[in-house]
């Protein structure tokens, strides 16, 4: 029997998810004698041969894997990616499927809809940005991860804000109640401008997913001091654009104020304002942030994937005295 036919075809069929049918051209891909290869030895950390693509994955992923491997790694992607297109562009998808799929997991967990215009969404925000994404700064992965994210929510919104359809035809009515998750207040704030994608990943990571501050300090490399300090600042913003936005939507009833709420009150309590105006604080700690970290159905094969425990969603303070813990997000798939 061809080794190829061994590979699963369940992708490819009507019902199968749009990163299903990604999953299944990427093992089409590794399958067989002669997979798709890399030159491990362009890169130092990789074996000095040819190694294959779901091999190569598996070393990104690893929590010891260095991020200048990383973006090394990535930029050789992207860059054959944009040169070559067909195989490689499924290759960038397959290799990074991993947090992908926690997106789309994360977006449509208790969307009421059809999950595949999400799905199909994260697939296309993140192929769009291979073509635009700048290679020269560091982190590749993050960023195409984080543009991802901002297709799969902004299809969400959308879905949440059309029409529904009553009686005899459609009328406009208010959006449904948001499902309280706090990553869709972050990217909201993200949107309009309020904290930058980098700082919204900080706060998501140590506040919501229990990630300690000491080990998401060593991830930017910065010092604790630093990272906890432009933490605070975002924070500061953050609140008072909630309060605004609480202020506007006062009359609105049950509406996205009742999140904005929650998530102003948790950071408050995590955070204390000092005795200064929100207002005042947000403007002139803008100025003075750091560069560094301030510029992050069961038949399915994909759906459910990358979910975690309801208990991870609630604010976790981050210690006062860093505590050393290798990797990043323990329980949850790193990003490649």
């Amino acid at each position: 029997m061809n080794p190829r036919d061994a590979v699963p075809r369940s992708g490819f069929g009507r019902a199968a998810m749009p990163l299903d049918a990604a999953r299944a051209a990427f093992e089409w891909l590794v399958a067989g004698e002669h997979p798709v290869t890399v030159d491990g030895r362009l890169f130092a950390g990789l074996p000095r041969r040819r190694v294959p693509l779901n091999e190569l994955r598996d070393r990104l992923l690893r929590r010891r894997c260095p991020q200048t491997l990383r973006d090394a790694v990535w930029a050789h992607l992207v860059l054959r990616a944009r040169t070559e297109g067909g195989t490689w562009t499924v290759a960038a998808v397959g290799v990074a499927l991993p947090a992908l799929t926690s997106i789309a997991a994360t977006l449509s967990a208790k969307f009421a809809g059809d999950p595949s215009d999400i799905h199909a969404a994260v697939l296309a925000g993140f192929v769009a940005e291979l073509g635009t994404i700048d290679l020269r700064k560091p982190r590749i992965m993050l960023r195409l991860r984080w543009a991802a994210y901002r297709a799969g929510h902004a299809c969400v919104r959308e879905a949440l804000d059309a029409p529904v359809p009553s009686g005899h035809g459609f009328r406009s009515t208010l959006p449904p109640p948001p499902w309280g998750h706090p990553d869709f207040v972050l990217a909201r704030a993200v949107a309009d401008g309020a904290i930058t994608a980098t700082e919204a990943e900080l706060i998501g990571a140590t506040r919501l997913e229990g990630v300690p501050l000491a080990d998401a300090a060593a991830e930017r490399d910065v010092s604790y001091q630093a990272a906890k300090k432009a933490r605070q600042r975002a924070e500061r913003r953050l609140v008072a654009y909630l309060l605004e936005d609480m202020r506007r939507e006062a009359d609105a009833g049950q509406s996205e104020s009742d999140v904005a709420t929650q998530v102003a009150d948790t950071i408050a309590i995590v955070q204390p304002r000092s005795s200064r105006g929100v207002t005042d604080l947000s403007s002139r700690e803008g100025r003075n942030s750091s560069a560094r970290v301030s510029p992050k159905a069961a038949s399915s094969g994909v759906q459910g994937c990358g979910t975690k425990p309801a208990s991870r969603a609630h604010t976790t303070p981050s210690p006062e005295q860093p505590q050393w813990r290798p990797g990043s997000t323990p329980g949850e798939q790193r990003c490649a």
